[in-house]
């Protein structure tokens, strides 16, 4: 029985070849035997493109079947136990229009198109530890690390000062290098970057004494970082651009981990500050007015009126963190310090009020 290949892709015969080329590296995904897909219904799914993908052989299957004249399809002797005898696998070894390189280099590199990726440094991750009071208004951290950087002297060229670049003879200038290999489908193209020039298509006649010609070296660098007010414990800054630097490319980024040490004093709970704060069994019946240090350091006189319940919360406005343009506020969190010893007159203090009934 004739295969539908328009059926194999799930196209309709209307699909135009761009339709065809997604179908087909949607399924090669799915199914390629080297991410642990069924090796049967790749290779159906690869005759399918190659005969869809083809403008003269879908011309004839379209009219006659698949059993196009050329082929060799079941009206030529039928398949037998190869799957793809309808087709011809001359065109995978001539790098014809059916490329390997492009349908399958986005698949196993998780990236779409055949463009050449521009080169990037890698990534690089430190930490840093700063106060509760910086983490709330936010400061600035000199770090000295040690990382791949681009040469100072030749500016990441490589070279020696004034002298001329040639074209690099290894890949004729292009900073590129295809490999061709062979598989059970056919020879499989791919592109690396030239090592003999990085990637830069040209190299110095006189290298960078200070580099060796790479353009790049591990160094010690000084680094400021401006960590913003309300970070909180855990956060991550990410400094692009300041990672590790690489000869033809875009330098990586740093990711700083921020510590928070906590304070004697107040907790946080998002952009609120809350502290405890201990009353006396009188000032907590009569209220009272409590001096407390803010966390910025200032004296705040706070009036704590007399208490219903033996623990109440006292909301103070605009004195929390710093978060989008405003602060949150100060949550003093009042608890009755009952007296661990009474003396006698407090004793019988006590007992006035308690016939007092209270």
């Amino acid at each position: 029985m004739a295969k539908d290949y328009y059926n194999v892709l799930g196209l309709d015969r209307k699909a135009s070849k761009d339709d065809v080329k997604k179908a087909f590296r949607k399924l090669a995904q799915k199914y390629h035997p080297d991410k642990g897909g069924d090796e049967a219904k790749f290779k159906e799914i690869t005759e399918a493109y190659s005969v869809l993908s083809d403008e003269k052989k879908r011309r004839e299957y379209d009219a006659y079947g698949q059993a196009f004249p050329g082929g060799q399809g079941p009206a030529a002797g039928g398949h037998g136990g190869n799957p793809f005898a309808g087709f011809d696998f001359s065109q995978f070894q001539q790098g014809a229009e059916f490329d390997f390189g492009d349908i399958f280099g986005d698949i196993f590199s998780g990236r779409g198109g055949r463009q050449p990726q521009t080169p990037r440094g890698r990534d690089i991750s430190i930490d840093v530890e700063i106060s509760f009071k910086d983490a709330a208004f936010g400061t600035t951290r000199n770090v000295l690390i040690a990382k791949v950087s681009t040469c100072s002297l030749c500016h990441g060229s490589g070279g020696k000062a004034g002298t001329e670049m040639e074209k690099c003879k290894t890949c004729n200038g292009s900073g590129r290098v295809h490999e061709t290999r062979n598989s059970i489908l056919g020879q499989f193209t791919s592109v690396r970057t030239c090592a003999t020039c990085e990637g830069t298509g040209k190299i110095p006649k006189e290298k960078c004494p200070e580099c060796k010609g790479h353009g790049t070296l591990r160094k010690q660098e000084e680094i400021r970082i401006n960590i913003p007010a309300g970070i909180d414990n855990g956060e991550m800054i990410r400094m692009q651009g300041q990672g590790e630097a690489i000869k033809a490319g875009i330098a990586g980024d740093l990711y700083v981990k921020v510590h928070v040490k906590p304070h004697a004093i107040f907790r946080r709970d998002g952009s609120n500050l809350i502290m405890d704060l201990p009353v006396k069994l009188t000032d907590a019946l009569l209220g009272t007015m409590v001096p407390i240090e803010t966390l910025e350091g200032k004296t705040l006189e706070v009036k704590i009126p007399p208490m219903k319940r033996a623990e109440e919360l006292l909301r103070v406005g605009g004195k929390g963190i710093p978060a989008e343009g405003t602060r949150g506020d100060l949550i003093i969190r009042l608890e009755v310090a009952l007296p661990h010893k009474l003396s006698g007159k407090a004793k019988k203090a006590l007992e006035d009020l308690k016939t007092e009934g209270l």
